[in-house]
């Protein structure tokens, strides 16, 4: 990198908003699975006007640009190389507006998801994405990805939660579309075009969140289900039952809930030998009331035999508890060498997937440890696959993957593409899509500086 480059970027950032040398080294790419950081420089612009004239600059002088955020996704998105400068938005955390009427929010990128959920607590407000990352993940990077999470079921993506947003496209020309109403039709959704781009179109520097009003009672419950057709029933069961409050229905296999209740991590609130674990919640205005009709849910589905074991949570620190054993991913670190895979796929396919995926699994390697769970009335699963040796990785990936092709399936539900997936979104996306994907990066970034190589190669 040419060093006049790093200079006109220290003038445009000041001191503290460069780093180099060790200061750059020292930093990782991610957070679980990250490498020590490769590019030649940090730029941390202090608000949208630097973050212009940084993009600008980098755009006259071709010079390729990793955006990072919190560092939580898990597809290598943000990895760098040696050639490229990190651009960070790691001091844009104002929260600029809460607006009580409108229920909306307006914060720079830069802000935390969890000090947007505790800035909208402190208004009687609730902002509904969340994911167990809240206290490193980025609004921005949760918009670039379309972040999903716990509650996706009732409220919908990231997508669904946002009303405008400001972003900085590669020339450094900035499109502010904040906008604040829920209704606009007026031409094109400019700001539907960066969410869950990953960068690659433009950087998002702030964002006018929705707010909803705050749920003031929940109950949660945890219940034990000895067939797979259940699920879907039971789903279908709280869905109509709930009365439209369902916000969760987390499914654990056993091969998640054994692993994270042995030992001491965790003591297991039920017996482990059910093939299955939902967590149902649902949320609403009383508290009562909320368990009441939860409680009701439960009787019905044991009187249908749709599961075989009911724990009502009675306390927040119950409810904590029971969370807790789903939201403990790292207990599968101890799974390594372990790989970590975010898919989804219609309802009715996913046995049949899963069973397939087993053989094949054991055939390669016999002394595979596979661990299912997921959001699974969104359709979203995790597989958590360990003992299979980095070096096969490529091999592994395919065996999860091509089958998605033939069912409707995606291989990726909620972290994206980032370089990890690129060779796999074939079999997601036809020929054509991924074509028009490529026209919209050449026309927004025709240099094709930002997070180059990310999702496809130009």
């Amino acid at each position: 990198m040419k060093q006049n480059l790093l200079t006109a970027l220290r003038d445009i950032v000041g001191d503290t908003g460069l780093l180099t040398g060790s200061d750059v080294s020292q930093r990782q790419d991610g957070l679980l699975n990250g490498q020590s950081c490769q590019a030649k420089a940090v730029v941390r612009p202090a608000d949208s006007e630097e973050l212009s004239a940084v993009l600008k600059l980098c755009h006259q002088h071709q010079q390729p640009v990793t955006t990072q955020g919190g560092l939580t996704g898990l597809v290598a998105g943000a990895f760098t190389k040696a050639d490229e400068i990190v651009v960070s938005l790691e001091r844009m955390r104002k929260v600029i507006e809460l607006d009580r009427v409108n229920r909306t929010l307006t914060v720079e990128a830069g802000v935390t998801l969890q000090a947007v959920q505790e800035a909208a607590e402190a208004a009687d407000l609730f902002y509904p994405v969340d994911l167990g990352a809240r206290g490193s993940a980025t609004i921005g990077g949760t918009i670039a990805t379309n972040a999903g999470g716990n509650r996706v079921l009732r409220y919908g993506m990231t997508r669904a939660s946002v009303l405008g947003l400001e972003a900085v496209l590669a020339d450094g020309t900035c499109i502010s579309s904040l906008n604040k109403v829920i209704k606009n039709n007026t031409g094109y959704d400019l700001p539907q075009l960066f969410i869950g781009s990953e960068g690659t179109l433009g950087v998002v520097s702030k964002a006018v969140l929705r707010l909803r009003p705050k749920p003031s009672a929940e109950a949660t419950a945890l219940v034990a289900v000895q067939d797979f057709s259940q699920l879907s029933k039971l789903l279908n069961l709280a869905e109509s039952g709930l009365g439209g409050g369902l916000s969760s229905f987390e499914v654990m296999w056993n091969s998640f809930y054994r692993l994270v209740t042995s030992g001491d991590r965790h003591t297991a609130p039920m017996n482990d030998e059910y093939p299955f674990y939902v967590i149902i919640e649902t949320q609403g205005s009383n508290h009562e009331q909320e368990q009441q009709r939860l409680e009701s849910l439960l009787e019905a589905a044991l009187e249908a035999e749709l599961i075989s074991d009911a724990i009502l949570t009675r306390s927040e620190a119950e409810r904590e508890k029971i969370w807790a054993i789903r939201d403990d991913v790292e207990a599968l670190l101890n799974l390594s060498p372990v790989h970590g895979f975010d898919i989804s796929l219609p309802i009715p396919e996913m046995e049949a997937y899963l069973n397939q995926l087993q053989q094949a699994l054991s055939q390669h390697w016999p002394d595979h440890h596979q661990v299912v769970f997921g959001h699974l009335g969104d359709g979203n699963l995790h597989l958590i696959i360990g003992k299979v040796p980095y070096a096969e990785k490529a091999t592994l990936d395919e065996l999860v993957y091509a089958p998605l092709a033939g069912i409707g399936g995606s291989v990726s539900a909620e972290h994206c593409i980032g370089y990890d997936k690129k060779p796999y979104l074939k079999y997601s996306r036809s020929e054509a899509e991924i074509e028009l994907m490529k026209t919209l990066k050449r026309a927004l970034d025709p240099a094709n500086i930002l997070n180059p190589g990310r999702v496809f190669d130009l």
